[in-house]
Parts: C-alpha cells; sequence; structure tokens
C-alpha cells in the first residue's frame, strides 16, 4: 500500500467483500461500518498522497468487540438491555486505533455482558467456529477470534476477563493476549468485573502482536488502574532465540486428567522450545485447585456491583409491565438480562450479602493473594510459564450450555492468569486428529510481555506445522 501497488479503499473493500462472502456462516459480525470503513480508508489514502504519516496501523482493517464504547453504531455488550444504545463517547483503545490510521469494519458478537465461554450467550445470534461451523468459537471473544480464523479482520480486540481472549483464540487458531493488568486502559470498556478485566488483541501472528501492542498499551489519566510503565517497541522483542531462556511446566495443568492431543501438541511444542536451547523445569502452582471457586466469586461480586447501573432508569431497557418502582427494576432486570447474567448478579448479591461477606468474598481475596504468590515464587525460577490454554478444543454447539459447571471449568487453565494479574498468550501449536486447533499458552512476569513474545515468537519460526486454512469458503 505504501509503495503505491493498492490503496487503503482496495484494502478495506476486500475485508468487506469477505465479511459478505462468509459471514453469513461464521456470524462473527453484530454489525458491519461498511460506510464509515470506506471514508476512514478514503482519509488514509488522502494522507498517504500528501506524502504525510498515516499512522503505524494505516488502513489495517479492525473488528471491535462489542463491549467497547464506540460513537460510531451502537454499544450492546449483545444483551437485550442495551439495544439500540449509542455511546457519547470512544473507549481510549478505539482513539488509540483511529489515530494510528486503523479501519473499524464494525462490531463483533460476544457472550452478554463477556458472561460465557462459548458466545452461545449472545442476545443477538450464535458465532461459528470457522474450523467445524458445528463447533462453538469459545468465549466470550468468541466473535473476535472467528474473525480473525475466517480472514474477516486483520486486529480485532477482545477483553480477558477469566480466559475470555486466550480460550477463544485456541479454540480458533489464531494469537490471542491478554496484557498485564493495567497495561492496556480499560476507560469505555463496559466492566463485567473490574479487578479482573483487562483489553488485549487477537492476530494472526506473532508481527501483527507487536503491533497491535505498540498502538494499545500505555498509561491513561481516564483510567485509575492504567499503570504509568514505559512501553517498549513489542517489535524489538521478536527476536529467534531462547538460548537464555527458562520454562516452567506447572505439574497442576499436566496431570492425568489432560491427556489426548491437547497433551500431545502441548508437549511438542515444548519439545520445539527444548531443541532450541531453552531450559525446561518443573514449577508449582500449588493453590490452582483453588482458582475456579476464587474466580467465580470474586467476578460475580463485581458484576453483581457493576451491573447494579442497568435498573431502567437512566438508559438502556425499561420494562412497560410496571405498576411502581420496584416493579420496574425487577421487571427490567428479569426480561432484558440472559439466564448466564442473572445468574451471577444473583451469585455475586449472594456473597456480598451480610452474614456471608467474610465466609466467601474476603477468604475469596485471601487464596486470590495466594495464587498470586504462586506465580512470583514459581518466576524466580523461570522466565516463562507454559501450558494448555484449554483442556479441549472446541467443543460442539449446545454440548455444555445445559450444564454451567461444565462451562465454567472450559477456562480452568486461564482464570489463574487473571487473579495473578499477569500477561498471558495463547498461540496455535497444531491440529486435533480432528481438524481443531490447539492452544499453548505462555505467561510471563508481571509487565513483561516482552519475553512472552519472544518465546512465541521463536516457536512460531521453527514449530514446523501444517495448520493449514479453516475450511470454510
Amino acid at each position: 500500500m505504501r509503495s503505491g501497488e493498492t490503496t487503503a479503499a482496495e484494502v478495506t473493500q476486500s475485508f468487506l467483500n469477505r465479511i459478505k462472502a462468509v459471514d453469513g456462516k461464521v456470524q462473527a459480525y453484530t454489525d458491519v461500518w461498511e460506510d464509515h470503513a470506506l471514508r476512514q480508508a478514503e482519509k488514509v489514502d488522502a494522507k498517504l498522497k500528501r506524502g504525510e504519516d498515516a499512522g503505524p496501523l494505516a488502513a489495517v482493517p479492525i473488528g471491535v468487540k462489542d463491549v467497547f464504547c464506540t460513537k460510531v453504531g451502537t454499544t450492546t455488550c449483545c444483551s437485550k438491555i442495551l439495544k439500540g444504545y449509542r455511546s457519547p463517547f470512544d473507549a481510549t483503545i478505539i482513539e488509540k486505533l483511529d489515530a494510528a490510521g486503523g479501519i473499524f469494519l464494525g462490531k463483533l458478537n460476544m457472550d452478554e455482558f463477556a458472561m460465557g465461554s462459548s458466545t452461545e450467550n449472545s442476545a443477538v445470534q450464535i458465532t461459528h467456529n470457522p474450523w467445524n461451523l458445528a463447533c462453538v468459537p469459545g468465549g466470550s471473544s468468541g466473535g473476535s477470534a472467528a474473525a480473525i480464523a475466517a480472514d474477516e479482520c486483520a486486529i480485532a480486540l477482545g477483553s480477558d476477563t477469566g480466559g475470555s481472549i486466550r480460550q477463544p483464540a485456541a479454540c480458533c487458531g489464531c494469537v490471542g493476549l491478554k496484557p498485564t493488568y493495567g497495561r492496556v486502559s480499560r476507560y469505555g470498556l463496559v466492566a463485567f468485573a473490574s479487578s479482573l478485566d483487562q483489553v488485549g488483541p487477537f492476530t494472526k501472528d506473532m508481527k501483527d502482536m507487536a503491533l497491535a501492542l505498540n498502538v494499545l498499551c500505555g498509561l491513561d489519566p481516564r483510567d485509575s488502574t492504567s499503570s504509568d510503565i514505559p512501553v517498549p517497541d513489542f517489535t524489538r522483542a521478536l527476536r529467534d532465540d531462547v538460548s537464555d531462556i527458562t520454562v516452567g511446566l506447572p505439574k497442576e495443568y499436566f496431570t492425568d486428567a489432560l491427556g489426548g492431543d491437547v497433551r500431545t501438541r502441548v508437549e511438542a511444542a515444548v519439545n520445539v522450545l527444548k531443541g532450541l536451547g531453552a531450559k525446561v523445569i518443573d514449577v508449582s502452582l500449588p493453590h490452582t485447585d483453588y482458582a475456579i471457586a476464587v474466580y467465580y466469586i470474586i467476578c460475580t461480586a463485581e458484576a453483581s456491583a457493576n451491573l447494579a447501573r442497568f435498573d431502567g432508569v437512566r438508559y438502556g431497557y425499561r420494562s412497560p409491565n410496571v405498576t411502581d418502582v420496584r416493579d420496574m427494576y425487577v421487571n427490567s432486570k428479569t426480561e432484558a438480562f440472559g439466564p448466564e447474567v442473572r445468574r451471577r448478579i444473583m451469585l455475586g448479591t449472594y456473597v456480598l450479602s451480610s452474614g456471608y461477606y467474610d465466609a466467601y468474598y474476603l477468604k475469596a481475596q485471601k487464596v486470590r493473594t495466594l495464587i498470586r504468590q504462586d506465580f512470583q515464587k514459581a518466576f524466580e525460577k523461570c522466565d516463562v510459564i507454559l501450558t494448555p490454554t484449554s483442556p479441549t478444543p472446541a467443543f460442539k454447539l449446545g454440548e455444555k450450555t445445559a450444564d454451567p459447571l461444565e462451562m465454567y471449568l472450559s477456562d480452568i487453565y486461564t482464570i489463574s492468569v487473571n487473579l495473578a494479574s499477569i500477561p498471558g498468550m495463547s498461540m496455535p501449536c497444531g491440529l486435533t486428529e480432528s481438524g481443531l486447533p490447539v492452544g499453548l499458552q505462555i505467561l510471563g512476569k508481571p509487565f513483561d510481555e516482552e519475553t512472552v513474545l519472544r518465546v512465541g515468537y521463536t516457536y512460531e519460526q521453527h514449530r514446523n506445522l501444517e495448520m493449514g486454512v479453516p475450511p470454510i469458503a
């Protein structure tokens, strides 16, 4: 494009054509901004024609998870309670990507309010996995992962509260990174669990990931949890060398419960790095067994508090079936929230209630500290920790919807990372015999995304996999 062989408008139109061709099957997008995207492309072309710098992501097509506030289109979190809601402002990351020359193609499907592991909780539509349309794309950022896998955008934005970037990245065979808590601004991200939520990108490969992080990361005065830590040039971390890297394998993640193709592919990835000179050691994260329980106490408690704002008074859905204020509150929430959101609000309200706060919420926070300390001790011995991203490849649509606990266990390898506030990335490490992607999870020390990228890049250069492409037409 910079050399004049093509234009931003042509690049944008090619992706819009791809969306028209395949999204009827995938259903990753809930709203496509064709006119807006082409107008953005025209501005990029005009800058390039004038010889101006159009930005580091000039004409890169971007899909936006529908949990980020955007002045263009609606922001609904794929929930009936926000149907038709138009944000008066852009999230910080939207402003950054716009300034960098990115082209926004539209909003992507997700589990309602980011609560789910399969994108089946969306009130809008069901997204299908491009590798097998009968399977889920993961969640809650399933639309984002599916859009990358199906070539419907080059960068997709997601949010990760307990694995919602990494688990769908594993299911759809793309790269997804949850940065350290505080590395990327959450201003304009509709909150689910504020102490766990983090913003991150999906891309095809490590080079695109580094370019995206260069734009997304950095201090934001509008986000009180944003960290004032210098942002490196992440592209410089893409060095093909792990000879001085020590890799930790947590024994709690490689139990007999992990079997089949996932274990085989992850162990093969570890052997690739070992063959390149990385030192591999065993480490222990002894409080791993408590992570699911701790997570579903803390995240539901915070969800209960955050979602109290959707009350039918200021914005969003208001039930017409009311006779008094109490009816308005109860009926509005009951009619507009989906079953999973209602379940989590009730759980959270319970653990915060008088008489149960100390027994559940306070104790969960104490165990969260122990989980964080587990990682601190492990990182005294190693530079990165490698694990499977998910215990299984993508499962069939409808397979786990009747059993919430079974669905929650899909995130068993990702949840601890949010509790510990460290960076984690999933990247593809092969296919199962049935042709579904397997994800390798690389975990790093706080604010050490550079080492995570370096290890991922080195593995990417040497994995010698025939991943192929999703069979979608």
